[in-house]
């Protein structure tokens, strides 16, 4: 009686705080540009498959192939442009989506364990590094989906929902295509160390095959991804080259990796990913040892309760189970999946905090499965603090500090009737901004030749000091330390 009057008095307030923290999150999607350098590129790469209609090859620029990534965030951003329209809003909507089904995905795997639906929601949606994903132009959120599916799936068929085991293989084909074999090797590490955990070494390959259509399953997932691996490879020769030997060694054994087309690789500390995962996971990363304390607590009081029921030789095996049990099978489980990204990424240089993303539905579940039938103190606040500060972050950025992370206002659409340059180094945001027409210049004779008809040409302040040729040119507009000259006859 007391649980039910709890439940009516604290589940309506936690819906509240997360319908409110959705809304905010949707709305903001239209408030601030894309930035550089993620977003803008992986915005401007959108543009080009549905300006050009390469639905094939994502490009990098004008018939330049990009080799990093597979395709399924470009899908996803360009459908939306021929559908809607190109603005920011819906090159962000679909991966606000994909977050939307994510918490359906969660919320199903939830009530599984009698785990409340909104209470999970809230947690996850109010994660930060889940609530700034989820409007935002990259490839993790489509990672995230694939991975979340695989590992809802693999469970539920592993409690004998067979038909869940082939939407486990789809979600790792929407891994595979939204990011390549990444995927494939955190659900690995993941399921094997849980099996490894829970069965031991021999009785685990047993079970599988019992439980997991494994053969059927593997056909299912070659025929959704092999088709479009063998036509990249046609279509641009070098493509798996690149992609399986640089992006998924290359630049995961050698932090300072040279052969990296795209951009520079991040040279981290070795386990600076588990500092990631804090920082990028609070406020309810900072609940994992009160949560873990609680469950091994539960799952240990449980067997006590059992070896005093028992009576003989069935109550010594169950004050033995009581000595070697800390956790249930599922505490188990929510850890192996948490903690597989965070090891793949130990031994790599080359990472970012969004790679922690894969851990997120796991941590929302081990806390929400932690208080399953209790109150967090003080939840509604903390969950609603994460909106607060996006709202407080979009109020900064629209004070001008997103002019300096992105081109938009130095552009501000006047370029498109006249030719737009940039002097040595242009952005992402240039080119997604200027609809293509913004190219380098960084021969100072071919500067000069541009004076036979009107130009833009964007350059730094100090450049603007130390080019003669521009003394003529007419300001346009200015950010801190770039500036937008209208040149030539005019």
């Amino acid at each position: 009686m007391k649980s039910k009057l709890l439940a009516l008095q604290y589940y309506p307030k936690i819906a509240v705080v997360l319908v409110a923290a959705l809304l905010i999150r949707l709305l903001s999607l239209a408030l601030y540009p894309l930035m550089d350098t993620t977003e803008a590129r992986y915005g401007e790469m959108a543009r080009l498959m549905s300006e050009t209609g390469n639905w094939l090859t994502p490009q990098f620029d004008y018939g330049v192939p990009f080799w990093g990534k597979p395709p399924l965030q470009n899908w996803l951003s360009a459908s939306f442009i021929e559908l809607f329209s190109n603005n920011e809003f819906f090159l962000r909507l679909p991966h606000f989506l994909v977050g939307l089904v994510v918490l359906l995905l969660v919320v199903k795997l939830a009530k599984t364990f009698a785990i409340n639906g909104f209470k999970v929601a809230t947690m996850l949606t109010t994660t930060v590094a889940f609530y700034v994903c989820m409007g935002t132009v990259m490839t993790d959120m489509g990672l995230l989906l694939g991975l979340t599916l695989a590992f809802v799936s693999f469970y539920l068929a592993w409690q004998g929902q067979y038909l869940w085991g082939y939407m486990g293989f789809i979600g790792l084909a929407i891994g595979l295509m939204a990011k390549g074999p990444v995927a494939i090797a955190i659900f690995g590490i993941a399921t094997f160390l849980w099996l490894l955990w829970t069965l031991g070494p021999i009785k685990m390959w047993a079970q599988l095959w019992l439980r997991i259509p494994l053969f059927t399953g593997l056909l299912l997932l070659l025929a959704l991804t092999m088709p479009w691996y063998v036509m990249a490879e046609q279509a641009t020769p070098g493509f798996i080259q690149y992609f399986i030997v640089g992006e998924h060694w290359s630049r995961f054994v050698d932090s300072g990796w040279k052969g990296d087309l795209y951009g520079s690789a991040h040279d981290e500390v070795r386990g600076t990913i588990w500092i990631y995962f804090v920082a990028a996971c609070v406020p309810w990363s900072l609940f994992i040892p009160r949560g873990l304390y609680r469950l091994y607590q539960k799952a240990n009081v449980l067997i006590e309760q059992k070896a005093r029921q028992e009576t003989g030789h069935e109550a010594s095996q169950a004050t033995e189970e009581y000595q070697q049990k800390g956790f249930d099978d599922f505490t188990k489980f929510l850890l192996c999946w948490m903690a597989a990204p965070l090891i793949l990424f130990t031994f790599a240089g080359n990472i970012l905090p969004a790679y922690v993303l894969p851990a997120t539905p796991a941590l929302a579940l081990l806390i929400a499965y932690a208080w399953r039938n209790q109150q967090i103190s003080q939840f509604v606040m903390i969950s609603s603090s994460i909106p607060l500060l996006l709202i407080t972050a979009l109020v900064v950025l629209n004070s001008g500090v997103s002019k300096e992370k992105s081109d938009k206002w130095l552009l501000n659409q006047r370029v498109f009737d006249l030719p737009v340059y940039y002097w040595f180094k242009q952005p992402f945001s240039s080119r997604y901004y200027s609809e293509g027409k913004a190219v380098v210049v960084n021969d100072e004779e071919q500067l000069q030749q541009l004076n036979l008809r009107p130009y833009y040409i964007v350059v730094s302040k100090q450049q603007l000091k130390e080019q003669d040729v521009l003394e003529s040119c007419l300001l346009e507009s200015e950010t801190r330390k770039k500036v937008l000259m209208l040149c030539g006859e005019h």
